[in-house]
């Protein structure tokens, strides 16, 4: 999971900080069915809707064959349907080999999607839609690690080892670039479809090769699929009673595992708080809401806009919010919804940001559940920050730029006392 541009209705500075304090979860309108966000270990996608879909403030009708009914578009317009029977008809006689008829449809129905030119919209098999649904939930049979993609170069490096899972057994590390998995070129695809390759059957392997920059060598591993669990929040407490809690992505139970740590860390004493969204690559919208609503005072949080204009407001209720001072980590691959948080957190002059400018992705996808068990993925809203700012292609710069940098030695483990941003938030939390 991937927001964008213009006016403000109403002030956004804090009010004076209350109590903290639990509250009923509200329901973010449009939450339900929406995605945001880049593909990392797991795939950021959910719900979907099949008969009356709200969109914004308009209504669309969904019927046994999608959405035809409201725009009359004609893309299978006789001389195209002609056009497709040509093609298999020269397949039928010259493809060296017997092809799979089911493979080839639904490799037409992705050549639809595909035409957008979106490269976030997308059509899922039946199979395919299943897996996403599961892996909204953080349980998926795979290997434990999470990965970032350059938008650029198309590298895909590992961006943490979860503890306990096959990449940590099979001694995978954070900041190993994957070169190929089963064989095939991790440059050659979206972070989306490689992670497909990644994942698969438990108790099947998949096979890595992996640079590792540290060493400058080049690595082959077999590492064995499990059941994984992941969960996408950790917290710890630091120096000078400031509590860290790290958000990986933002899953269907994030905002409820955000609330448990933020609370064990207020019952250890937590004046202040770290909240670390590098390398998060995004989520589900509703959940980062909730979270923003454990934060925020009342008032807009993000806003959408379709392309008819009609606006879709998410809001913090401002029951309660957050009563310390907070510093938010930031770097190239916070993405989408934790552009989400990071916007709102600047917006409402709520908390500094430290890091570097993000990803850029101001852009919302529903998913739509079909008929058969299949879905379609669509890039449906614009998003924008409380501010009015569009990000997309943009980003969000950094109130203190800071590259990262890893104080330790070549043999030293990663700790936070040797991460310099973590301790640059420190500093600055310290002295507030």
């Amino acid at each position: 999971m991937e927001q964008d541009n213009q006016t403000t209705e109403q002030s956004l500075q804090p009010e004076p900080y209350g109590d903290a304090g639990k509250k009923k979860r509200k329901k973010p309108g449009f939450a339900a069915g929406v995605v945001v966000g880049i593909a990392a270990a797991a795939v950021i996608l959910v719900g979907g809707t099949f008969g009356i879909c709200k969109i914004g403030n308009y209504q669309m009708v969904i019927g046994s064959r999608g959405a035809s009914q409201v725009k009359n578009t004609k893309v299978l317009d006789k001389d195209t349907v002609d056009k497709v029977d040509e093609l298999t008809n020269y397949m039928d006689l010259y493809y060296y080999e017997d092809y799979d008829v089911q493979d080839v449809q639904d490799g037409l129905l992705e050549g639809v999607v595909s035409g957008l030119g979106d490269k976030y919209s997308a059509y899922y098999t039946a199979e395919e839609y299943k897996e996403q649904q599961l892996s909204t939930s953080g349980t998926y049979y795979g290997i434990g690690a999470a990965l970032a993609q350059d938008k650029d170069t198309m590298q895909v490096t590992i961006t943490k080892i979860y503890e306990g899972t096959p990449s940590e057994e099979a001694g995978l590390k954070k900041d190993d670039v994957i070169v190929s998995a089963d064989g095939t070129d991790a440059t050659s695809m979206e972070l989306t479809d490689f992670v497909k390759l990644i994942r698969g059957e438990e108790g099947t392997t998949v096979h890595l090769e992996v640079y590792r920059p540290s060493t400058e060598e080049t690595l082959e591993f077999d590492v064995e699929r499990k059941n994984v669990e992941l969960p996408s929040v950790s917290s710890q407490m630091l120096a000078n009673n400031i509590g860290y809690i790290q958000i990986s992505e933002f899953q269907s139970k994030t905002a409820e595992q955000f609330e448990s740590a933020l609370s064990s860390l207020q019952d250890q004493g937590a004046q202040s708080l770290i909240v670390d969204v590098r390398g998060n690559g995004g989520g589900l919208v509703d959940s980062v809401v909730a979270i923003l609503d454990d934060i925020l005072p009342e008032g807009t949080v993000v806003y959408t806009e379709d392309k008819y204009g009609n606006r879709q407001d998410y809001t913090s209720s401002g029951d309660t919010y957050l009563d310390m001072p907070i510093a938010v980590l930031v770097d190239q691959n916070s993405a989408s919804a934790s552009e989400i948080f990071a916007g709102a957190i600047k917006d409402y002059n709520y908390g500094t940001l430290i890091g570097t400018k993000t990803f850029g992705k101001g852009i919302v996808q529903t998913v739509f559940s079909l008929p058969e068990g299949d879905a379609i993925k669509i890039t449906t809203a614009k998003y924008f920050t409380p501010n009015g700012n569009y990000i997309h292609g943009v980003g969000i710069e950094p109130d203190i730029e800071l590259e990262y940098q890893f104080m330790g030695g070549e043999n030293d483990e990663y700790s936070v006392d040797l991460d310099n941003q973590i301790q640059k938030a420190i500093e600055v939390l310290s002295n507030q």
